[in-house]
């Protein structure tokens, strides 16, 4: 767990960081405002470049996060950014980096 604190603490400041730009923000503000759209792809794709380097142990024991969609994500923001859909990137910030965020500060505490 020490040296997954690092990335863990890490992966909560990127989820705050898009949480602060989303606030307040329906989908199709969202897809007015392609800086907000830039500084969100940015953080997920580094909190998604975190999760890579945690300890399989730390992964295991939080199972219930679908890591390899994690990876994967990161893998579509980087390789095929031109092929990137932005309502499924909402639906994640929206959808499931709540549960990430829950994993994660349960993991700090």
């Amino acid at each position: 767990m020490k040296d997954d604190k690092l990335y863990l603490i890490h992966i909560a400041e990127c989820i705050e960081k898009i949480e602060t730009y989303v606030t307040g923000l329906d989908f199709s503000t969202f897809m007015q405002k392609t800086m907000v759209q830039d500084a969100v792809l940015r953080n997920l794709q580094i909190l998604a470049e975190s999760t890579q380097r945690l300890s399989e142990d730390f992964k295991y024991q939080y199972s219930e996060v679908e890591w390899y969609k994690v990876a994967g994500l990161r893998n579509i923001l980087v390789h095929d950014y031109l092929g990137i859909d932005l309502e499924t990137v909402w639906s994640v910030v929206e959808g499931r980096l709540p549960e990430l965020k829950a994993v994660v500060r349960a993991a700090l505490e």
